[in-house]
């Protein structure tokens, strides 16, 4: 392997850094009346978002020098232990309850969501895998199919929560690394057929999902109902204008959209900074983008090549779902925006996953 970089890749920390910088006070704009309404602290949120920032950064720089070739060896353990928490949250009494969906272990606001770590551990496997078995990949049989039979256990067990933004996410990701590592386009539009017919059972099989693609298509037609969360983040897109009604200003957090500091973060964001401020905030994930996918291609070894696209492609497919979902282009499903959304579990994973990329980028040759 060759020698260690001195520094590791400057600009995806400082863009990483903004990114976060930007959250945490677009956490507390868009959380304090919800904060001194449900419990007397307008900082309520963003503490607890300081707290898990510091965290985050924390794990950031500490597994930033930690050799990315030790998440290989640990790579099945790693596997094993998340699907040990998937089955446990889903015990009755260990598993906690919120929003309609048993996706949390823990006690009180200490608590962790199983799912959110899947993806990084999946992420890691896979790159163990199709670094050690790429040739096979290129047979239906032999690499295809058991490859991601794995993946759509983990995505069943995590629908069984339910959590689907987070399962679509870690499927996304996983397609993603199999398509790079090789795998024929004709072998992924037949299992694709199959995956749009298991789809469409699983939207069938829930009337509430059913909702949200008609919402989707026609919000207007149910404003009160399945359509609400689509037309709010609407009403805060349009206001915002080229510059924003101003830090602070929004209108639409007062009680119109719900939970604005956590999926909807990026409609509070336009509404208050405008145009030019969404506008910036995708340029920053576009830069962060673009020194992964570099890192990427310039990794020493199949693993960290595969890891690097696996975890960028992660953030990268979680930005285009929420983003897709606050401005109306893909039907609501509960998914945080990287860096920015209120969350505990979310915004430590993500850390910690820029942590492992920063440190391919120390034996990157780029």
């Amino acid at each position: 392997m060759p020698a260690t970089r001195s520094t590791p890749d400057i600009i995806m920390i400082v863009v990483t850094l903004m990114l976060l910088s930007i959250g945490i006070i677009m956490v507390y704009s868009a959380s304090a009346d919800l904060g001194l309404y449900k419990f007397d602290d307008a900082f309520f949120f963003a503490k607890r978002q300081l707290l898990f920032a510091g965290v985050g950064i924390a794990a950031m720089f500490f597994i930033m020098n930690i050799n990315y070739m030790t998440w290989r060896v640990w790579s099945k353990i790693l596997l094993i232990i998340c699907f040990v928490l998937l089955i446990a949250v889903l015990i009755p009494g260990i598993g906690m309850v919120r929003g309609g969906a048993r996706s949390w272990i823990g006690v009180g606001a200490f608590s962790i969501q199983p799912s959110e770590f899947m993806k990084l551990a999946m992420i890691t496997f896979l790159a163990k895998y199709l670094s050690e078995h790429q040739k096979k990949i290129t047979s239906l049989k032999k690499g295809l199919v058991p490859t991601l039979g794995l993946v759509m256990i983990a995505f069943g067990m995590i629908m069984l929560q339910p959590d689907l933004g987070t399962g679509a996410v870690m499927v996304g990701t996983s397609i993603v690394m199999v398509f790079v590592a090789g795998a024929r386009i004709s072998h992924f539009v037949g299992m694709a057929l199959i995956g749009l017919i298991g789809l469409a059972g699983l939207i069938i099989s829930a009337p509430y999902r059913i909702k949200r693609i008609t919402s989707f298509l026609d919000p207007w037609s149910d404003p009160l109902g399945s359509g609400f969360q689509i037309i709010q983040s609407l009403y805060s897109l349009g206001p915002g204008g080229l510059l924003g009604l101003g830090l602070g200003q929004s209108r639409q957090k007062f009680g119109y959209l719900p939970e604005p500091q956590t999926d909807f973060i990026f409609a509070i964001l336009s509404e208050e900074l405008g145009f030019i401020g969404a506008v910036f905030v995708l340029i920053l994930f576009s830069l962060l983008l673009w020194r992964g996918i570099r890192i990427a291609l310039g990794a020493p070894d199949l693993f960290g090549s595969f890891l690097a696209i696996g975890i960028i492609g992660m953030v990268a497919i979680q930005v285009m779902i929420n983003i897709g979902v606050v401005t109306g282009l893909m039907p609501v499903t509960g998914i945080t925006l990287p860096f920015l959304s209120y969350g505990g579990s979310s915004l430590t994973l993500m850390l910690a996953s820029i942590g492992v990329i920063l440190n391919i980028s120390r034996y990157s040759r780029y």
